[in-house]
């Protein structure tokens, strides 16, 4: 007798091989990437997958119409558009793919604070102004400076691997022990808070990581830093870090994450309601930002989806 192929609903558009490859394991692939979340659970019991990046939020309710479900598979690094502990006590299997765009998301970060020591975004807008200016767009250099970084998983060690060719000195701080490796030193969050000239987040958002990076965070820093957030935007208060740049606590900033994403991102330009905080962020220049773009590489669209293939066989072929 035939098995009965499993039925993965694809919810969000990915590279073609994850749909191609399932195809050639023999799992049945449907896709949906218009309809309402209420019209996806209206039929969802009839799937034992789904592919997700961030459409909609995974939830209970959800969860609860999607009786047969198996596993979601999320073409990203976290999963917290999904209630995970809902999920698994269901016995659904999630995964992730932290470990497709981890190379990306160093490179990025890497940039960021090389941009940021350099001025480059400001030299360059100066010369296309016939602006001539050597003196104002004077650099610091990498060497010899203390990185710190929160969190030292897949983009921690990336960002790590990256900083081997400069002469610094990496430390990490992670809630897991026994992290540290030949590229970063594990040690205290203030032994971190006392060194580190730069501040670079590697962390999921969670409950511990929400608005962790506030005002008194950042007081409790030794020195003026350098801060750069390639992880999750509600990891910072945007006031408190405004607050600090203009104080010069913090020096500069590269954030390609903010607490207003998503649809209520363009919002923000249309409106009269736009933030203070945000006001002061696209006008200043010691300031970088990117529309969290920094796991989304050619590269990394292939081996996000390379991730979830290759997770999806092990568990169900």
């Amino acid at each position: 007798m035939t098995k009965t192929p499993m039925k993965i609903l694809h919810l969000d558009k990915n590279h073609p091989l994850l749909l191609n490859q399932l195809n050639d394991f023999g799992f049945a692939n449907h896709e949906d990437y218009t309809s309402s979340k209420s019209e996806i659970e209206a039929k969802i019991e009839a799937y034992d997958g789904i592919i997700i990046r961030s459409r909609f939020t995974i939830d209970q309710q959800f969860i609860n119409a999607a009786t047969n479900l198996k596993f979601i598979g999320r073409v990203g690094a976290g999963l917290e558009n999904i209630d995970c502990e809902y999920a698994q006590a269901k016995g659904v299997y999630l995964i992730s793919a932290p470990e497709g765009n981890r190379n990306a998301v160093g490179e990025h970060a890497l940039g960021m604070l090389l941009s940021l020591f350099n001025k480059l975004n400001k030299a360059d807008r100066e010369v296309r102004q016939g602006k001539w200016l050597r003196e104002a767009n004077r650099g610091i250099e990498l060497d010899g400076k203390t990185v710190g970084l929160i969190g030292y998983g897949n983009m921690g060690k990336a960002f790590a691997k990256k900083l081997r060719g400069f002469d610094v000195d990496v430390l990490c701080y992670d809630i897991k022990d026994n992290v540290g490796d030949e590229n970063c030193r594990q040690v205290s969050l203030e032994e971190l808070q006392t060194k580190a000239d730069i501040l670079s987040l590697h962390t999921p958002q969670t409950e511990l990581t929400i608005n962790m990076v506030n005002s008194e965070f950042i007081n409790k820093f030794k020195r003026s830093f350098w801060l750069i957030n390639t992880a999750r935007g509600k990891s910072v208060v945007t006031a408190d870090l405004v607050n600090a740049l203009e104080t010069g606590k913090i020096l500069g900033a590269g954030l390609d994450v903010l607490e207003y994403e998503k649809s209520s991102f363009e919002n923000l330009f249309t409106s009269s309601k736009m933030p203070t905080a945000f006001e002061y962020l696209i006008n200043a220049e010691n300031v970088l930002l990117t529309p969290h773009v920094a796991g989304w590489t050619v590269e990394s669209n292939i081996k996000l989806a390379q991730t979830i293939v290759d997770k999806i066989k092990a568990k169900f072929c």
